[in-house]
């Protein structure tokens, strides 16, 4: 349900792949879409097999403290834990806990030094000007899925997406196995978003059963 050791990397010589960017609208899209979500639709199901809506918002906060750690430095059991290894259990104080974790990891992220040098989440050390993509696309894909899963509507920017297409598409032409699973095929013209999400290996068309 969340990112894999890469095959290859991006080209770090590319300055478009090392320069900072801003979490900051990707944190606030998915603390607005948390806000949204009905008690009632908790146990529902999302486009993560294993993950009703709970469980996805517990990995979020999860995650949030995870990246917002990898920014900091701050190695250590937060970061070093792979995020397969226990199912998330959402917290009792999560509607809270989830917005003020994401409000913590877009200004961790905001930081110049997160940017330099290597560090690590979800027991994966890279480059921080990768992880940092990471945490972007993390929070975009997983932010679709809450979207889709509770029925909300779901925009993101041209700028995002973009970042996201490029640490996705595979580095191997002949390779369809992503960071997150096997890549779903989509229509070329299909939606920038919908060919993001097939590249995440998820159907750009599902919908609760």
């Amino acid at each position: 349900m969340s990112f894999r050791r890469p095959s290859g990397l991006p080209c770090m010589e590319n300055t478009s792949l090392t320069e900072p960017i801003d979490l900051g609208a990707a944190a606030e899209r998915v603390a607005r879409l948390a806000e949204g979500v009905d008690d009632a639709r908790l146990d529902d199901p999302t486009p993560c097999p294993e993950y009703a809506v709970r469980e996805l918002l517990g990995h979020l906060t999860g995650l949030g403290v995870a990246f917002r750690d990898a920014a900091r430095k701050q190695v250590g059991p937060t970061t070093g834990t792979p995020p397969g290894s226990s199912r998330p259990v959402l917290a009792d104080d999560w509607r809270a806990a989830l917005p003020k974790v994401l409000d913590e990891l877009a200004a961790a992220w905001r930081e110049p030094g997160a940017w330099e040098g290597d560090t690590q989440a979800g027991g994966i050390d890279l480059p921080a000007a990768v992880m940092g993509r990471i945490a972007l696309d993390e929070l975009l894909i997983h932010g679709w899925d809450l979207a889709r899963a509770t029925g909300q509507a779901y925009e993101v920017s041209e700028e995002e997406l973009r970042v996201s297409e490029a640490l996705l598409t595979p580095t191997d032409d002949a390779s369809d196995d992503g960071f997150f699973g096997p890549v779903v095929a989509v229509p070329d013209g299909a939606p920038l978003l919908d060919r993001v999400i097939g590249l995440s290996g998820r159907r750009p068309d599902w919908h609760p059963a």
